[in-house]
């Protein structure tokens, strides 16, 4: 009988921390611990949140009678890594300092992991982090030599929603070609040609999001220099306060559909902008891939909205038939790139500060 290895998988994001229990590829428990502004505001840097998380993590496993000597690994979501190829990592210390600096929460994830695989003396891995660059040269170019495109998206759930739309398609996703939209406070587009992610559309603006803001290049420069905001302002500006946040006051896509149903009409214009310009990046990552394109799939927290999916397919299901798969599978994909290594079907990369280089 083939051995059974349980995984601990953990995604932290901004406000919550997600974890997850797998008896390889069986879900057995799965949690999220929410954290209020009270609880973080002790914390001076993302990093320092780390301890507090983690002992979140244990207290809950205790609470459900989950022994921690039971488990065999640990899986991470990694962030802002520098650009790496797609796979599965082991943490090492160099991972673990690039993480601690971060702004993105998922960079607690290999900090978390590493802290785990001390205490418990059980490998640690990062699967596909926000940072994974599979771009053709071609995409690379922005006009400044020294500021080159590089890619940073969803990739974990990207890459988990494009083998499963593709094994929906019966192809295999290494021969499909297909364009992955992730909706939620971030939302990423990426062109996934015959099982790389080529190119995505979050790096080069006109892209807004229930919390995030990609004002005009010209008009942000100024801002910056027109003495009214400091480098914190901008940047809650641009990640935390913009978006639909800035407009509505909320983040919450939920409470938006409410606004709009209550007849709201600067809700919905408002949050049909939004899908406006989702689609305007399908259409974009359409002619990345020549027009050649199997399938659309929309996934995030928002694809389980049918009122913002519908007026998305309104618009873009003359390019290739658009598919749902709301949520995300963001645990479930730590825990099986760990579960390949330790089934001996995946070999572990080694993370590399050079690749960052």
């Amino acid at each position: 009988m083939d051995k059974t290895y349980r995984i601990l998988s953990i995604n932290p994001g901004s406000t919550s921390t997600k974890f997850a229990l797998y008896d390889n590829d069986k879900l057995i428990l799965q949690e999220t611990i929410s954290h209020s502004a009270e609880d973080l505001a002790p914390f001076e840097t993302l990093a320092d949140q780390y301890d507090y998380r983690k002992n979140c993590i244990l207290e809950t496993l205790r609470d459900k009678n989950i022994e921690l000597k039971t488990l065999d690994a640990v899986s991470g979501r990694g962030g802002d890594l520098g650009p790496i190829p797609s796979g599965t990592y082991r943490v090492n210390s160099e991972m673990v300092e690039r993480s601690r600096p971060g702004r993105h929460a998922a960079n607690l994830g290999p900090i978390i992991a590493n802290d785990l695989e001390k205490q418990l003396n059980i490998p640690s891995f990062v699967v596909d982090p926000v940072t994974v660059d599979e771009y053709e040269d071609i995409a690379r170019f922005s006009g400044w030599p020294e500021l080159p495109r590089r890619s940073g998206f969803h990739a974990l759930n990207q890459k988990a929603i494009g083998r499963k739309a593709a094994a929906d398609l019966e192809k295999p996703y290494e021969e499909a070609n297909l364009i992955v939209a992730h909706m939620g406070g971030g939302i990423s587009v990426g062109a996934h040609k015959k099982g790389k992610v080529v190119d995505v559309n979050i790096e080069e603006g006109g892209l807004f999001t229930p919390e995030r803001a990609v004002p005009p290049l010209g008009g942000l420069v100024r801002a910056c220099f027109s003495g009214n905001y400091n480098m914190e302002d901008v940047i809650k500006k641009l990640f935390g306060e913009g978006g639909i946040y800035a407009y509505l006051g909320t983040k919450d896509a939920q409470e938006v559909e409410k606004m709009v149903e209550k007849g709201n009409e600067q809700a919905e214009l408002i949050y049909r902008a939004m899908a406006y310009q989702v689609c305007k990046a399908i259409g974009a990552m359409a002619t990345v891939l020549n027009g050649d394109v199997d399938a659309i799939a929309l996934t995030g927290g928002i694809a389980h909205s049918k009122l913002f999916t519908g007026w998305i397919k309104n618009s873009v299901s003359f390019i290739a038939p658009v598919k749902t798969y709301p949520g995300e599978k963001e645990l479930e994909s730590l825990a099986l790139g760990a579960l390949r290594v330790l089934q001996g079907k995946e070999n572990a990369k080694e993370y590399d500060f050079d690749f960052n280089k």
